[in-house]
């Protein structure tokens, strides 16, 4: 059989250097991850191969090249990520430069998949979102980026962070120090994402100064929120009465967002998620978002795990029911 060859002009509006990478790293990539081979002369990319091939490496360039015109600069994991949507039929949102903030290194940070595009707008619009999926859908991330973008706008005062303080199946034992030492371990994630937002001198000087606030879930009690930004993640290990009694901290000026992944639950008994959207679900201006496989943006190696688990979770279920 005959290969198939498609030629792609790139426009001249889109800069090559950002297109192939630094030292062509981005081309070394698409040349490892495909079967086709790629030419690049000029502004003119050939594409030979099998035509499957050929018609996959086609549409991850016309994606990269509507990166570029959005202003990112592709990194060579994102062609992994991008070649993954490609090759399971999974299409990024138009808007690519709705950007949802500029970290303080000048980095873009926008939702990739139209998952992450719903969980964004539904933060936009409504006071409430439960962000619910697997590891690696963005959820903590995205959240916290539209806190610091909601603060860096003046929308919200402050930013609340918390976590139910529960143990992933290991036992950390007595911890000495202060309470904001005993919780790191916990609310370590969180600061990660916030640190790749803010400068960590930046992100501890509000910290320093309340601005921005880790709340053990135990201690909100007879607490209210006004003019916060609350971000209340690892929700599946609450319980009932717990998410109910975080959810009425709810005060003027305020919107929280909800995470949580029942597949990472390490406790017994009913969900505070699931008691939540069993009575919840329906409300005006309160919102459920599922994210799921298509919306991974870590490694692709994350996506197979979570196909793995969510096959073998099905025939567990399979096997229940017979």
């Amino acid at each position: 059989m005959e290969p198939t060859q498609i030629r792609l002009t790139i426009p001249d509006s889109v800069d090559m250097t950002a297109l192939m990478g630094p030292a062509d790293s981005i081309l070394r990539r698409v040349e490892q991850a495909t079967r086709a081979a790629v030419t690049v002369r000029g502004n003119q990319i050939s594409i030979t191969g099998a035509t499957q091939d050929v018609g996959q490496v086609a549409t991850l360039f016309n994606r990269l090249i509507e990166h570029v015109e959005a202003g990112d600069n592709p990194s060579p994991d994102d062609v992994v990520l991008l070649l993954d949507q490609v090759e399971r039929g999974y299409r990024a949102p138009a808007s690519l430069a709705d950007d949802v903030l500029l970290t303080y290194r000048g980095r873009a940070i926008r939702p990739k998949t139209q998952g992450q595009q719903r969980y964004v707008e539904s933060i936009r619009h409504n006071t409430i979102t439960f962000g619910l999926g697997p590891a690696g859908t963005g959820k903590t991330y995205l959240a916290m980026a539209m806190a610091v973008a909601a603060y860096k706008r003046r929308e919200v005062g402050r930013i609340v962070l918390a976590r139910p303080v529960v143990e992933a199946g290991e036992s950390l034992g007595f911890l000495p120090g202060t309470l904001e030492e005993k919780l790191d371990p916990y609310v370590r994630p969180l600061y990660d994402a916030l640190f790749d937002m803010l400068d960590i001198e930046k992100g501890n000087a509000l910290i320093e100064q309340g601005v921005i606030e880790i709340a053990p879930l135990a201690f909100m009690r007879g607490r209210t929120f006004n003019d916060a930004f609350v971000i209340l993640d690892e929700a599946q290990n609450t319980r009932p009465e717990q998410m109910k009694m975080s959810l009425t901290r709810l005060g003027f000026g305020s919107k929280f967002v909800v995470t949580g992944d029942s597949s990472q639950r390490d406790l017994g008994g009913l969900s505070g998620v699931e008691s939540a959207r069993r009575i919840l679900e329906g409300i005006d201006d309160i919102a459920f978002i599922d994210l799921g496989r298509a919306d991974v943006v870590r490694h692709s190696l994350v996506g197979r795990i979570v196909d793995a688990y969510e096959a073998d979770a099905a025939r567990l279920r399979e096997g229940v029911s017979r």
